[in-house]
């Protein structure tokens, strides 16, 4: 009898954590995509990375990269500064206060949800 006791009382010690995923706020869709979190998270640790860089890291056609690149840059979570290198043009991305908050929101958001999954 006690022992079910326990395993029930651990049961709803459990029940806290799992209640506030459900009730925070929903995954930024945003930052969830493989490619925009890989921009995010390569930007976050270096200053800022050109197209180029980013292609090459990240192994994204032009194509794909630019697409995301502008979703990100219309959030406000990427800058872009275009310019010519000689004549070739350049085009640099930085991250954005916004952007490093949006990349933390959605890391603790996922911390959350593997700390609930563990302790289930």
């Amino acid at each position: 009898m006690a022992a079910k006791q326990n395993a029930v009382r651990k049961e709803r010690e459990k029940r806290p954590a799992l209640e506030s995923l459900i009730e925070a706020p929903k995954l930024d869709r945003l930052v969830h995509e493989r490619l925009r979190l890989g921009i995010l998270s390569a930007l976050s640790v270096n200053e800022a990375l050109t197209f180029n860089e980013l292609k090459k890291l990240l192994d994204a056609s032009d194509g794909n990269l630019s697409v995301h690149a502008r979703k990100l840059e219309e959030a406000g979570y990427v800058a872009v500064a275009k310019s010519f290198e000689g004549r070739m043009p350049r085009t640099d991305y930085k991250l954005t206060t916004a952007g490093k908050r949006a990349l933390d929101r959605y890391l603790n958001h996922m911390e959350a949800l593997i700390h609930a999954m563990r302790e289930k």
